[in-house]
């Protein structure tokens, strides 16, 4: 596959759009993860979610023994050991791993169902939003839905990602194929 590179060898764009241009390349990432996490940790591979700020690790746990199955008490207790039990090697591959793909990343267990994420970045994002669009917001805080405008932004990008899942994952298809084709594209 050939690169599309400028001026000083610079190249052109990124998976994801031109908006990732400096960002280190994530392809690899859940393997790199795969045959760098302890064996015993999960009871499958983990999942690895990349966005242009962070990597999100989650793992499932064993469920929790029978005579405790179905106390939450008992999986908040076997979150917590696992948390705390591998802090110290989860720091070590986290630093490993920013300096790889100059992003950081975040950890999280699945446990009977129930997923929890530990320490994980909320990134502020700035937008300018017209009258209508305010007012929608205000609707929502108004109702009690969400606190400030910035939780019902929050609160309508998840229902908007939800019920979109599917137009999601085309425009990412169509968008790797569009960095495949500007790869592939003449050397300039």
């Amino acid at each position: 596959m050939k690169n599309a590179h400028g001026p000083g060898g610079r190249r052109f764009g990124r998976p994801g759009g031109w908006q990732q241009a400096d960002v280190p390349d994530t392809s690899d990432a859940a393997d790199w993860f795969g045959g760098r996490l302890p064996d015993d940790w999960f009871t499958g591979p983990a999942t690895v979610e990349v966005d242009r700020e962070e990597i999100v690790v989650v793992g499932e746990l064993p469920p929790v023994e029978s005579g405790d199955s179905g106390s939450e008490a008992a999986a908040d207790g076997r979150i917590a050991r696992f948390r705390e039990s591998t802090r110290a090697f989860r720091m070590r591959i986290a630093d490993e791993a920013e300096m790889r793909y100059g992003r950081k990343v975040a950890w999280g267990v699945t446990l009977d169902g129930r997923t929890s994420l530990f320490t994980h970045l909320a990134v502020p994002v700035m937008t300018r939003l017209r009258q209508p669009e305010r007012k929608v917001l205000d609707t929502l805080v108004d109702a009690g839905v969400a606190r400030s405008r910035s939780d019902a932004l929050m609160w309508t990008v998840r229902l908007a990602g939800r019920h979109s899942e599917q137009w999601l994952a085309e425009l990412r298809e169509a968008m790797a194929k569009v960095d495949e084709l500007r790869a592939d594209g003449p050397q300039i």
